[in-house]
């Protein structure tokens, strides 16, 4: 029997450790997609995004969308696409920490940096999935302190019967660096503190 697809839909603000958690714990068996991969001038971002993971998840490919996601208006066209595949929907919360990701995003440079303004734009609209939102699991994940994470499975926002567990993968030593918008890699930027 073979397995059904999956979309890994990361959730969380600007800075929260979205890219390296995919670098460190899902790349390799899940195809990346995201607005912030396309050229800064590219036209209908959401239409291309759509576009992409429908042809992963034709060709029984996983894919995860690493956008900051913070609402089912963001999210529910992934998961409606996901299921109209026959393929399950997995959200990635990272819990907001306001501070902590202004601080990660103040030592990004060039385009890479977001306004502030913009991290707390989206902490106001950010809103945790639960299983109600269409997702067939919800974890959580949060940095382990030695440069890794930790995942939690999670129902509605409380503790499931599943303990902690670490991510499906080792952290290496450090995380390799995210090439965005067709431009070489910035390798100081997306280390986790």
């Amino acid at each position: 029997m073979a397995t059904k697809p999956d979309v890994a839909v990361l959730v969380g603000l600007q800075a929260a450790g979205k890219s390296t958690f995919y670098a460190q714990c899902l790349a390799g068996r899940y195809a990346l997609v995201g607005k912030d991969l396309f050229a800064r001038g590219a036209r209908n971002r959401q239409g291309r995004q759509m576009r992409l993971v429908a042809e992963h998840l034709a060709a029984g490919r996983a894919v995860a969308v690493d956008n900051t996601n913070p609402s089912p208006r963001e999210w529910g066209p992934l998961v409606e696409a996901a299921h109209a595949h026959g393929a399950t929907v997995t959200a990635y919360w990272f819990p907001p920490d306001v501070t902590g990701s202004l601080r990660r995003n103040a030592a990004r440079e060039g385009r890479d940096r977001v306004p502030d303004i913009g991290v707390l734009a989206t902490a106001k609209r950010l809103r945790r999935p639960s299983p109600r939102d269409g997702f067939d699991a919800v974890r959580e994940v949060r940095f382990d302190g030695r440069g890794g994470f930790r995942v939690r499975d999670r129902t509605d926002g409380t503790r499931s019967a599943g303990a902690d567990r670490e991510a499906a993968r080792p952290a290496p030593a450090a995380a390799p660096p995210v090439q965005r918008h067709g431009r070489p890699p910035v390798t100081g930027r997306r280390t986790v503190p």
